[in-house]
């Protein structure tokens, strides 16, 4: 439940963006806001989450970000204007980006201390699912509620949801061992505070630059690259790094995943915005329509995940992503307003087959491809660069669909996903480390000091 919260809040409030805007007498596009605001945040607290989890505790980690979900909710529910919304998405933005890295780290503690050969298949596909294949329901229950109760219940809904998923972890996930009293100056450098600092001034910077495509903002990109080169040189000598450049330089096969996963979340959120945008403005669907057609995709994903998450399928899974990524973006091309709307949910129900493999995929080829000491800060990036994805998707769809939202301009992005679908083919083809994943998964390079194992007997 807790790693369900980010993806589907990350599509909650598009259907509510009208009524928020009609509500404070602003204009649609000032609560655009609220979509941004919430990407960068979770953007940059999955790997920070993921850090405090490693040196804290999954469990007091996941804990605090509910309980900030459950501020976020109350407050966006009582708002009275835009800035105080805000708050509350960052918050909400926040807090939901604990559930997946804590939970990624969890299980392979969990995993380790049982002995297993093997990743555990099943719990990672149940969380995949939780996070990768509920994104898309998002939109019709966004629609349900504003419709029969109003944009406030989209910020409400978080409330029970928060205040369930905190009773289950209080009675069912055991405690995390006793944290060591460090002082403040120790706490931060095993944290990394300046590399959380400037790993988040640098995302913020380059989200900025890719928001404003087609017109380049070159402040924002000059300042993107001077903190990323600063990022580089300050982790090379940070004894606690919270970004292991040297990893990710030697653990090239970790850095391809991360490639992957931000490639082809690029057609998936293209698909679920840029598509249900042409079905809004070029069809004259409502919105609460268009987030049923695309719900199939969410189905679909769903039983796809499970048969390949029990037999620990990596390349195979990795292969039918990216051909059903290439067969989908092909069959874009052949929508109109004129097509049928069963042909709509066709294409919608291809990227349902990569929304499901790519996200099993590549989360077991992370399980496998570090170490248990870095589970959660991997997990957490790996989070990251798909939200890259959904913004250089909304890049994509504002570029094409700037003036007006036409076939023509549907067409052309399905062009683009085809070009992508093919780099994430080859990719995944010529990669060696996928051919025998199992086999490579990272040793166990922890120290007692660090795993701060759960208290209670593995399971």
């Amino acid at each position: 439940m807790g790693s369900a919260l980010n993806p589907i809040n990350s599509s909650l409030i598009a259907t509510a963006l009208a009524p928020i805007a009609l509500s404070f007498h602003v204009s649609v596009g000032r609560t655009a806001v609220l979509l941004v605001s919430l990407y960068l945040a979770s953007a940059i607290a999955q790997p920070t989450a993921g850090k405090i989890a490693e040196e804290f505790g999954p469990r007091r980690t996941f804990l605090t970000g509910a309980t900030l979900v459950l501020i976020g909710g109350v407050l966006g529910s009582l708002s009275q204007n835009i800035p105080t919304l805000v708050v509350s998405r960052v918050l909400i933005g926040i807090g939901t980006s604990a559930g997946y890295p804590t939970a990624m780290l969890m299980i392979r503690r969990r995993a380790a201390a049982a002995h297993l050969q093997a990743p555990p298949g099943s719990v990672l596909g149940a969380l995949s699912i939780a996070g990768q294949a509920t994104l898309a329901l998002g939109l019709p229950i966004g629609g349900i509620l504003v419709g029969t109760a109003g944009w406030r219940a989209t910020f409400l809904i978080n409330i029970p949801v928060t205040l369930v998923t905190l009773a289950m972890t209080l009675a069912w996930i055991p405690r995390d061992g006793a944290v060591h009293h460090r002082g403040l100056r120790d706490i931060v450098t095993r944290i990394d505070v300046a590399g959380i600092l400037g790993f988040g001034g640098a995302m913020a910077a380059l989200l900025v630059f890719l928001l404003s495509l087609p017109d380049v903002n070159w402040v924002a990109l000059v300042v993107a690259v001077v903190l990323a080169v600063a990022l580089v040189n300050w982790e090379l000598r940070a004894a606690a790094p919270f970004l292991d450049v040297r990893l990710l330089a030697s653990n090239l096969a970790l850095t391809r995943t991360y490639l992957r996963q931000g490639l082809t979340q690029l057609g998936v959120y293209t698909v679920m915005y840029g598509v249900t945008q042409w079905l809004e403005a070029g069809r004259g669907v409502s919105a609460e329509q268009a987030g049923l057609l695309v719900l199939p995709m969410s189905a679909l994903a769903v039983l796809v995940t499970r048969p390949i998450a029990r037999r620990n399928l990596v390349r195979e899974a990795l292969i039918v992503s990216a051909l059903s990524f290439m067969a989908g973006s092909a069959g874009m091309l052949f929508l109109g307003v004129d097509a049928p709307v069963i042909a709509i949910v066709a294409v919608t129900l291809v990227f349902g087959i990569t929304v499901g493999t790519t996200s099993i995929g590549n989360q077991t080829a992370l399980y496998t491809q570090v170490p248990i000491t870095r589970v959660g800060t991997a997990s957490g990036l790996f989070r990251t660069f798909g939200y890259v994805g959904s913004i250089a998707s909304s890049t994509l769809t504002g570029i094409v669909f700037k003036d007006n939202v036409t076939d023509r301009g549907l067409h052309s992005i399905a062009l683009v996903l085809i070009a992508v679908s093919v780099v994430v083919l080859v990719m995944v083809l010529t990669d060696r480390a996928l051919r025998n994943p199992l086999r490579s998964t990272v040793g166990d390079d922890r120290r007692p000091t660090e795993l701060n194992q759960p208290q209670g007997e593995a399971t």
